[in-house]
């Protein structure tokens, strides 16, 4: 098997940055060779990597056969987005930008028994200048059409969730959005917040907008840590932030683990929500409604990551 003839063939786009957060949490920039799409804040688009390439230590081994070796492995991955300059701390206009960013965490476990993860395996044993696959399209439903100009908008994300509403805010507050904005992270430790020093210079520049973290993990919050669902439900995100929330005026995306966001299941003009309940279930108690394919098209909007 000829690696570099695979390479040529199959790869089209160059790793041109690589932000280690921590060992398994990565902000990567990727430049096509055709150059950048123009998409939606909230979309997405693929990565991809020979199943010829190495992979990191100790991820089970794989049963491939002799096609599958020659093969690429494709993921959907939200885009995320820089945000602000470094430098000046502006806001970056998305004509400045000639690559994509995304923000990836390494996947060892499948969420299956006996699965073998196999994309973030080898992609976590990329460097700088190393070639890879990147979708010709973007596309999603995640987005911010649904929002009147003076809606409130309050965007809740576990860990990597967080990348498409990073281009979300960027857009809003980019074109002067009025309208209180909220985010709110909820991760295992304060080292995953990847993002936490660019929103801490948006809110000081934004009166609108409101930063909120949450740690599961840490030492000092163990027996009393407090998840999204907990944070809304208690009423502590109304009282941090002054905003009601009012299903006439608030659109809320949420995005990341499915046991936060709490997806029910549709029996004709019936639904069930899982156990334990998710942010969808306390707030359509309070009369939010939640999208439903394209049929239902309500205040709620989510993005399950896995």
């Amino acid at each position: 098997m000829d690696v570099e003839q695979l390479r040529h063939e199959h790869y089209n786009a160059t790793l041109i940055a690589i932000k280690p957060v921590t060992d398994d949490l990565w902000l990567i920039r990727v430049r096509p060779d055709q150059g950048v799409l123009a998409y939606k804040p909230g979309q997405y688009t693929t990565l991809g990597l020979g199943y010829w390439e190495p992979k990191v230590e100790g991820v089970g081994e794989e049963q491939l056969s002799e096609e599958q070796q020659s093969k690429l492995i494709k993921r959907a991955y939200s885009m995320s987005y820089p945000v602000v300059r470094d430098e000046d701390s502006a806001l970056v206009d998305p004509e400045e930008l000639d690559f994509y960013e995304f923000y990836i965490a390494l996947v060892q476990n499948g969420s299956q028994p006996g699965q073998v993860p196999a994309l973030t395996p080898r992609l976590f044993t990329r460097t700088v200048g190393d070639r890879l696959f990147v979708g010709d399209k973007i596309t999603g439903h995640y987005t911010l059409n649904a929002l009147g100009h003076g809606d409130q908008v309050v965007f809740a994300a576990t860990g990597t969730g967080e990348a498409p509403h990073n281009c979300m805010i960027a857009q809003l507050l980019r074109t002067g959005y009025p309208a209180p904005i909220v985010s709110i992270v909820c991760v295992r430790y304060e080292r995953d917040l990847a993002y936490k020093g660019v929103h801490i210079r948006l809110i000081e520049q934004f009166p609108n907008y409101h930063y909120i973290t949450l740690t599961t993990r840490e030492s000092w919050n163990q027996g009393r840590k407090v998840y999204i669902q907990d944070f809304i439900a208690s009423g502590a995100l109304e009282e941090q932030t002054g905003m009601r929330l009012d299903p006439a005026c608030t659109h809320v995306y949420l995005c990341g683990n499915p046991s936060m966001i709490g997806v029910p299941k549709y029996h004709g003009t019936d639904k069930t929500y899982p156990t334990p309940r998710g942010v969808v279930e306390i707030l359509e108690a309070r009369g939010f409604t939640a999208d439903y394919k394209q049929r239902i098209k309500g205040n709620i909007h989510f993005e399950e990551y896995w």
